[in-house]
């Protein structure tokens, strides 16, 4: 199979990013022909914040970018995982020139919330969801905290509503988790344009000892990850069991100084994939406390790879990865006494968390392995090849 595949990077690298290298990566490993076109955000700063709000809603550049693509070669379907800003749904209107199908993948919620993670105020908004235009999120600048810039978002995703692009000229949307389906469905998406197949990790990291003695956070350090949240239940509850933390992002100078404040709380800093599954391996267990509502949640996951029970918030695609007291525990986004108990309880039940341990690497075999993934991916892409023949 010959499949063009676009993805616009993030300035600091996050779950989607490293969805769409390790897709890649299968694809590739398992025989199929896959030509990998990439935008960075970086590119944001060259082209200045007008000129990159106009290519999100429709960007010339991309357009005949992937139209010569498609006309020097024959794919068989084109994959985008994130258009967002560079690209824009132009490039969709060069698939169907050529006759090839498009499969979109969603993860996030960019196209029915311009902040795409359902949060505001620290917690779960739906204020935009089914909207034609996004005006809520204009009012409260959900985008970075600019009016101008919410406007942009909104403006995109109304014009394509409009325009039909979401409808007619994409064959199939893909979403990791039913909680995000079910979210796009009330959204205005039709229920039969999305199937769901969820995030994997590939290659296999192998289980770890769980012999460290501490627990982990790892990723990006933003007020949608719960990260204030973290600091809080540590410094609330008089917890003074060790807490890593790993990653970087706005608020990298809150977790310096908890770090500096509380002798439990290390902070690790950005450190390699490779790093990041050692410490998930020798971790007692993992803290996933994000108070925006994540289409997945590759950290739970990946920690479920290592063998690693996963303490996450109970919220969106996060909990249907935890079955609680089975592959770690659930507890209330946002609220910091229950995330303190959660840890307490963990840091008290030994036993129960080394048959989690067990657990946790069945599941991961079982649901989110490269095994069940590279499957599912091809019937997708077969599925909408066939639909486009007849």
């Amino acid at each position: 199979m010959r499949i063009l595949m676009l993805h616009n990077r993030y300035k600091i690298p996050g779950g989607e990013d490293v969805s769409t290298d390790m897709q890649v990566d299968l694809l590739r490993s398992n025989g199929h022909e896959v030509k990998l076109v990439e935008e960075s955000n970086e590119r944001v700063d060259i082209l200045g914040a007008a000129r990159s709000a106009a290519r999100s809603i429709w960007s010339p550049e991309s357009y005949e970018r992937v139209n010569a693509l498609l006309g020097a070669g024959r794919f068989d379907v084109m994959h985008v995982q994130n258009f967002f800003p560079l690209f824009s749904p132009s490039v969709y209107y060069a698939a169907s020139r050529h006759g090839v199908p498009v499969v979109q993948s969603l993860r996030n919620f960019r196209l029915i919330c311009p902040e795409g993670m359902l949060h505001r105020d620290g917690g779960l908004c739906t204020d935009c969801v089914g909207r034609r235009f996004a005006f809520p999120g204009v009012r409260h600048a959900c985008y970075r905290g600019s009016r101008a810039g919410t406007s942009v978002v909104a403006s995109m995703s109304a014009a394509h509503r409009v325009a039909g692009t979401w409808r007619d000229r994409v064959s199939l949307f893909v979403t990791p988790s039913r909680y995000a389906a079910q979210m796009y469905e009330r959204g205005g998406w039709a229920a039969e344009s999305i199937a769901t197949i969820p995030n994997f990790v590939h290659p296999d990291p192998g289980p770890g000892s769980g012999n460290g003695g501490y627990a982990l956070f790892a990723g990006r350090l933003a007020p949608s990850k719960g990260v204030e949240t973290l600091i809080e239940a540590w410094r609330s509850s008089g917890l003074n069991y060790p807490l890593k933390i790993v990653g970087d992002g706005a608020l990298r100078p809150i977790v310096e100084q908890a770090a500096l404040q509380n002798s439990s709380i290390t902070y690790v800093g950005q450190v390699p994939s490779e790093e990041v599954y050692d410490l998930m391996g020798d971790a007692s267990f993992v803290v996933v406390p994000t108070v925006g509502v994540e289409t997945f949640g590759r950290v739970a996951a990946e920690a479920l790879a290592k063998g690693t029970p996963a303490l996450v918030s109970d919220l969106g695609g996060l909990a249907e990865i935890v079955d609680d007291r089975g592959t770690g525990l659930r507890f209330a986004p946002g609220d910091a006494q229950h995330l303190a108990d959660r840890v307490k309880w963990m840091v008290e039940h030994p036993n129960e968390v080394s048959a989690m341990r067990v657990k946790a690497r069945l599941v991961f075999r079982d649901r989110f392995s490269s095994r069940q993934a590279i499957r599912s991916w091809i019937t997708a892409y077969q599925t909408v090849i066939d639909e486009d023949r007849h």
